[in-house]
């Protein structure tokens, strides 16, 4: 169990938690949202111990195993598949341990310490530590030929897939993951959405994906106005309640606001009149005591459209026996070799379509989107385009491309040179750069305001056909969701490779699948798709298993120690050890047995009691039980919540203590 008891924080002068109380339950899987700055990230480094609250307290059980994603990847010569195995500390200690012991000289005391070491790399799975690593890396898109490359090899979006592959492969009853979809296919996070579905341990997910959230969670933690709110349920659960509680609170800041007006009505027309001074007095008072309501904190809601584009050619675009590759050339022998991708495309764009583009990564989806956008010139075959085409082409790339040294409104006046600037700042404000900000170097823009000016660029140039290229990396969800809504009223043609599910589903009413080198229509929806992905994933971990049997022991680094046979002399002596470790496991096993089962029992009844707290919250959450008719009931729902909040603040003290007797026991 994790609790927060009035824990507040600050980031230099920006307060971010003030004074909060949480409780997580053991192995829930929590979503932890929040406006970009609301402090997720600071959260998170909490937990970890990097920062520390400067009031209040932050609490689990010490035993737990805490596993995470690094932000930094030293450039090694290690292979790949060695530096995710590295994420299991523990095997790692004891590989070294062994290396250790079999350099001493050979000695009784010495050949059981030998053995004991092979019992414990036994139990911690060392002698299927490769295959699993194997398995883990095609999950996240990692080819056989990429786990052997070394790690500096790989660019920084895929060395962050390896620093994730360390954090699940570390054993851990605590897994803390930001924006863990960032640098994935949908390919990739789709697999990650069914193991993590699988993790046994509490899992709190920082992330902008509302199809992830949907699939994996099943609580909700909003960090707002510096308090942190529980709700159960994932991310639409979350939505309903939410908007709910808002509707609530609006009413009754209405309802105050009425009060409020007919009371300084009255004092104002009676005040002056001594027959009615008494009355006027005594409504000055009830409104100095009127407790003001807050008002209703409206999140500032960005939206923007596509403009309707001035031309609407058909088709688009035609390609015939379209070879979509690279040309290398060699910078010693100037001799040029081509690399085909995508091959023999026969492809027309209609206006109006609206496509998205399906494939595992590395197949060729960016390489054929690059085609359209005429950034790589077909190999082979021609590729004609309409005449009056409009592209607007977004891709992480372009981002990258942006000057960094200038403004918005300089990249905004480079493409509209004749345009008056206070039209261009208007503009620039409906994407929200305002004020100063449409003037600042963009330098210290977040990656999600540069990707933001990419799309306003693109906006501004009324495109009738979009190429997006990922569009959403680094966007977050409000900007998501409005991305979403423009692109389901854009008039003109869509072809769509992303991640978002939500996105693909609301925006796109037709899929091409990029497979084998081929472009071909994919008949059937994403989760026909996501069957497919599982499919594929499966022969390759069945190959990798195959492999694994035939080739049972695999030198891929000197430097990591080989785990080898124990010598013969100590065999006997090892199998004394492990009777011996088997009736210490026995003792320890009946003394652990009841209070393991009394916590079991007490998560039970902490389940139980959150949801019939949040069966009273949620009828508290309706406007109608305030009526006068529902005193009886109100009164009932208010006493069940006070009795509900006590019980489960008894239940959660005695799984503390049962936690505490499983501590000690333990060491």
């Amino acid at each position: 169990m994790i609790r927060f008891q009035q824990v507040t924080l600050a980031r230099g002068v920006k307060p971010l938690l003030d004074n909060v109380d949480l409780t997580l339950n053991p192995g829930d899987k929590i979503g932890l949202i929040g406006a970009n700055g609301a402090g997720k990230s600071s959260l998170f480094a909490i937990l970890r111990g990097e920062l520390h609250a400067d009031l209040g307290s932050i609490d689990y059980p010490s035993k737990w195993r805490m596993a995470y994603v690094a932000q930094e990847t030293p450039a090694l010569d290690r292979p790949a598949v060695e530096y995710a195995i590295d994420g299991d500390v523990t095997l790692r200690r004891l590989e070294a341990e062994l290396a250790a012991a079999e350099a001493e000289p050979e000695s009784m005391e010495n050949g059981n310490h030998i053995a004991e070491l092979h019992g414990s790399l036994a139990d911690a799975d060392a002698y299927t530590v490769r295959s699993r690593a194997e398995q883990l890396l095609i999950g996240l898109g990692f080819s056989l030929e990429q786990m052997e490359r070394p790690v500096a090899s790989f660019s920084g979006g895929w060395r962050m897939r390896l620093n994730l592959a360390q954090a699940l492969m570390c054993p851990s009853d605590l897994l803390l993951l930001d924006e863990p979809t960032n640098h994935l296919d949908l390919d990739a996070i789709i697999w990650l959405e069914d193991w993590l579905k699988r993790y046994a341990g509490t899992l709190i997910i920082i992330s902008h994906d509302r199809d992830f959230l949907d699939g994996v969670v099943n609580v909700i933690v909003h960090i707002d106005e510096r308090k942190l709110k529980r709700y159960s349920g994932n991310y639409s659960a979350f939505e309903r309640q939410r908007s709910a509680q808002l509707e609530l609170a609006q009413g009754m800041l209405e309802k105050q606001t009425r009060q409020r007006a007919h009371l300084q009505s009255f004092i104002d027309r009676f005040k002056a009149k001594a027959s009615k001074a008494r009355q006027a007095q005594s409504r000055m008072k009830a409104l100095s005591k009127m407790e003001e309501l807050a008002p209703l904190r409206a999140a500032a809601e960005f939206s923007f459209e596509f403009r309707e584009p001035l031309s609407a050619p058909n088709p688009l675009l035609v390609m015939e026996k379209v070879n979509a590759g690279y040309r290398i050339e060699d910078p010693e022998t100037y001799v040029i070799t081509e690399r085909s991708i995508v091959n023999s495309i026969d492809f027309s764009l209609q206006t109006g379509q609206r496509i998205g583009l399906l494939g595992v990564n590395g197949a060729g989806k960016s390489t054929l989107i690059k085609t359209i956008a005429s950034e790589l010139k077909p190999l082979t075959g021609t590729a004609q385009f309409g005449k009056g085409l409009v592209i607007g082409y977004f891709a992480q790339h372009q981002v990258e491309m942006l000057r960094h040294d200038e403004s918005p409104l300089w990249h905004l006046a480079r493409i509209a040179p004749n345009v008056r600037e206070q039209e261009l700042r208007n503009f620039l404000g409906s994407f929200n750069f305002n004020g100063p900000m449409s003037t600042a170097s963009i330098a210290p823009f977040s990656g999600g305001e540069k990707a933001r000016l990419a799309l306003a660029l693109i906006v501004w140039q009324r495109p009738n056909l979009l190429l997006l290229d990922e569009p959403t990396n680094h966007l977050d969800l409000e900007t998501r969701e409005a991305l979403t809504i423009a692109l389901a009223q854009f008039e003109g043609t869509v072809v769509l490779v992303s991640h978002d599910r939500h996105l693909l589903r609301a925006t796109t009413d037709q899929f091409l699948i990029v497979a084998e080198g081929k472009l071909q229509p994919f008949d059937g929806d994403l989760d026909d798709y996501r069957d497919w992905l599982f499919k594929t994933k499966l022969a390759e971990k069945k190959s990798v298993q195959e492999a694994a049997q035939l080739v049972p022991v695999k030198k891929a680094d000197p430097k990591p120690a080989v785990i080898q046979e124990a010598p013969a002399a100590a065999n006997a002596d090892r199998k004394e050890q492990k009777r011996q470790d088997a009736g210490d496991r026995q003792r320890l096993a009946s003394l652990k047995k009841p209070i393991e089962q009394q916590i079991k029992r007490l998560e039970e009844k902490i389940a139980k009691c959150n949801e019939k707290k949040a069966v009273i919250d949620a009828r508290l959450a309706d406007p109608t039980i305030y009526d006068a008719g529902n005193k009886e009931a109100l009164k009932t729902l208010i006493t069940d919540q006070a009795y509900c909040g006590k019980e489960l603040e008894q239940l959660e003290g005695e799984w503390l203590e049962q936690q505490d007797a499983l501590e000690q026991i333990l060491a």
